[in-house]
């Protein structure tokens, strides 16, 4: 299958009074039809915004998409008028937000927001919209839909809510689903929930998806490939299992010490990543990752490493290899 979305060099800044905040520095990955794209990395490493310069809803002062492209069936989304990219979004490409009690309308009715977009987009009357929302509420697992559709986002539990996002983001039949950490705020056995009615209506449907996290054990039961991100930048990118297996960065090595494991008969002492990140307003000029790098040499410390192919579908940005230097 060909690629579906093509993001060549993405770079966003926010111009800020302390200074230029490089949040996204050069970014390219591809996002195959039907293929789930997760991208993991900790708070503040540019996953969120990555995504959301994809369509254009970087705040503007004080955000700006500087420079790259972003290809998506045959157009480049960054050279959409405002009027075009509203027809993209919600559309062809839908968004899962973070938080579901701040990105749903506290006073507009669960009906009243799903049936907006379809009457929109899709030219539905608002008997028609209001059934094909019964529809997906009932897709989404929420008992009751035909009486809960007149209710309000305070009247649902988070696990809830975040199923009525899900349904507000599959109602235009979208290609690709963007799911910004939509677990984040709720409690492990309804995560799993979560993830599994995700997997069910992605199957179902036949959509891509990107989901962005920062927890590596939602990714590996759900990811086709996986890319690490660090200060803005693209430090690895591999197959799921791939990347379990074998990590190459030093970064994703940090990470995956730090989840607990079921698969050792003596688990050992679970490790943390030293230090903080660099400061986006002032990068250093060599690898972002140096200052806790535990494999650095002095090459690291001069010279970014572009991100280069070490295996099938497996790239990495480092100077030196776990098992010996390669520089």
């Amino acid at each position: 299958m060909g690629a579906l979305l093509e993001v060549k060099d993405l770079r966003t800044q926010f111009f800020t009074q302390d200074g230029v905040v490089h949040a996204v520095n050069g970014i390219s990955y591809t996002v195959d039809e039907g293929e789930t794209l997760g991208i993991v990395g900790e708070s503040g490493c540019g996953k969120s915004v990555g995504v959301m310069s994809l369509i254009r809803l970087i705040p503007s002062p004080p955000g700006k998409v500087v420079g790259g492209e972003v290809w998506f069936e045959g157009r480049d989304l960054l050279k959409l008028s405002d009027e075009e990219i509203r027809q993209v979004r919600g559309n062809r490409i839908a968004m899962i937000f973070q938080d579901p009690m701040t990105s749903l309308n506290p006073v507009l009715t669960i009906g009243r927001q799903i049936t907006e977009a379809l009457e929109l987009h899709l030219g539905m009357t608002k008997q028609q919209a209001r059934e094909r929302a019964i529809e997906l509420l009932k897709l989404v697992g929420i008992p009751g839909a035909e009486h809960r559709i007149n209710d309000y986002p305070h009247q649902f539990s988070g696990g809830m809510r975040q199923r009525v996002m899900i349904a507000m983001g599959l109602s235009c039949n979208p290609q690709l689903l963007i799911a910004d950490e939509p677990t984040t705020a709720l409690d492990v056995t309804i995560q799993a929930q979560i993830v599994d009615l995700v997997k069910k209506l992605k199957r179902e449907i036949g959509m891509a998806m990107i989901w962005i996290t920062h927890d590596l054990g939602v990714v590996a039961g759900l990811a086709d490939r996986v890319i690490v991100m660090y200060a803005g930048f693209i430090v690895e990118e591999a197959p799921v299992k791939e990347l379990y297996a074998n990590p190459r960065h030093p970064y994703t090595i940090g990470l995956l010490g730090s989840l607990p494991r079921l698969d050792e008969e003596r688990p050992e002492r679970l490790r943390s990543i030293e230090g903080l990140p660099p400061d986006l307003i002032d990068l250093p000029p060599g690898c972002p990752f140096y200052a806790r790098c535990a494999y650095r040499i002095e090459r690291c410390k001069a010279e970014n490493p572009p991100l280069e192919t070490v295996g099938r579908g497996h790239k990495v940005a480092c100077w030196v290899d776990v098992n010996g230097v390669k520089a």
